[in-house]
């Protein structure tokens, strides 16, 4: 008898020992050459049709520029970098002056189409109910032309528009509804556009700060960074402070504003991580608790020491803050890694040299 239990213990343990084995395999098999890292957009010169895309990896082994050229010979990825929105596996890359949406597998990154019709001066794509949700600026020098493209997924084809307010941005799907941002396009705005994606119509607008310039969204409350507006606004208009607005997404109502009294504070990069809030002005990155009632006078630290101007793009993720460097916004930038943990927050860990203007920061992980 103890024989026989002791050879059924060990056939059960073997059994189950193998069944974990395969497990662990299959969650360490890679979906693809670019998966577990950061993929980084770079925006490349307007109009000179060199927008790119670099590969860093999780653990910083691998840095690669121009991975859409290296496995899509054949095709350009366009003209002016704007943003890449992931949908399952795939990813939807804005290219503003091409007035198109390349479509890759984001884990290797092979082109598998592409949006050429129904967008002008494409923007930012989010996703709801099945479809794709990107805003528009129209012509730029036309007031009344913005509208949201509706993409079918199915087709990857722009099936139908929103018209909306003039110079939508950022774009953000929460429970059923659209939040856009506008931020005036060439002129400067201070509204949020929302949109029920069942109609697909605008069902109210929100006013908060001058030119809104991030979105995030937290435990029920849309996050509203707001630049205010920039010092060389023309007559009537005067500067203005960044500012933080928070809205109860209950009611789409403003539920508290926490702002700058300097006008030459200028809010930028806005990231929610955790119990901390994360923003830029000019070359600094500020932290502060989400449930502050006041804006930081003092950053955590300055990119100064790395020459940087002003942060151009900006991410928090894992044990990190990266922040994209424009240089001269000629050649290639550079990426800044600092560490994220205090009391090191802010020491320099890596610096990668990567494509022209890099615009965002988008992790495979």
């Amino acid at each position: 008898m103890k024989f026989s239990k002791l050879v059924l213990t060990t056939l059960i343990f073997s059994i189950f020992f193998a069944s974990c084995t395969d497990d662990d395999t299959k969650q360490d098999i890679p979906l693809g050459s670019y998966d577990n890292g950061l993929l980084i957009l770079n925006q490349g010169l307007f109009l000179n049709n060199d927008a790119s895309v670099s590969y860093v990896s999780s653990d910083f082994s691998i840095a690669q520029n121009d991975i859409f050229s290296v496995v899509n010979p054949a095709k350009t990825l366009g003209d002016t970098g704007q943003f890449v929105g992931f949908y399952n596996e795939l990813a939807y890359i804005v290219l503003n002056g091409s007035n198109k949406i390349e479509i890759v597998n984001r884990y290797t990154l092979k082109s598998v189409g592409s949006i050429n019709s129904g967008l002008k001066n494409p923007r930012y794509i989010a996703f709801a109910n099945g479809k794709g949700y990107v805003t528009n600026w129209g012509d730029g020098s036309v007031a009344t032309d913005d509208f949201v493209a509706v993409i079918d997924l199915t087709t990857n084809k722009v099936a139908s528009s929103i018209p909306v307010i003039e110079g939508p941005e950022k774009i953000l799907s929460n429970s059923g509804k659209l939040y856009v941002a506008h931020k005036g396009g060439f002129s400067y705005g201070n509204k949020i556009s929302v949109i029920d994606v069942t109609t697909n119509a605008i069902s109210t607008t929100i006013t908060v700060g001058d030119v809104p310039e991030s979105l995030e969204i937290k435990d029920g409350t849309l996050w509203v960074a707001c630049s205010g507006n920039p010092s060389y606004v023309k007559a009537p208009l005067v500067e203005t402070a960044g500012q933080i607005v928070k809205v109860n997404l209950s009611t789409n109502k403003v539920a508290s504003t926490i702002a700058y009294s300097d006008a030459t504070k200028h809010v930028s990069n806005l990231v929610l991580n955790g119990s901390d809030a994360y923003y830029t002005i000019d070359s600094d990155i500020y932290k502060m608790s989400t449930s502050a009632t006041a804006l930081p006078i003092t950053s955590a630290f300055s990119t100064t020491a790395q020459g940087v101007y002003g942060v151009y793009s900006f991410a928090v993720h894992g044990n990190h803050i990266y922040v994209g460097d424009a240089g001269d916004y000629t050649h290639n930038g550079k990426v800044y890694v600092y560490a994220l943990t205090t009391p090191s927050i802010g020491t320099l860990e890596k610096t990668l040299t990567v494509g022209v203007i890099p615009a965002g920061f988008y992790f495979n992980d």
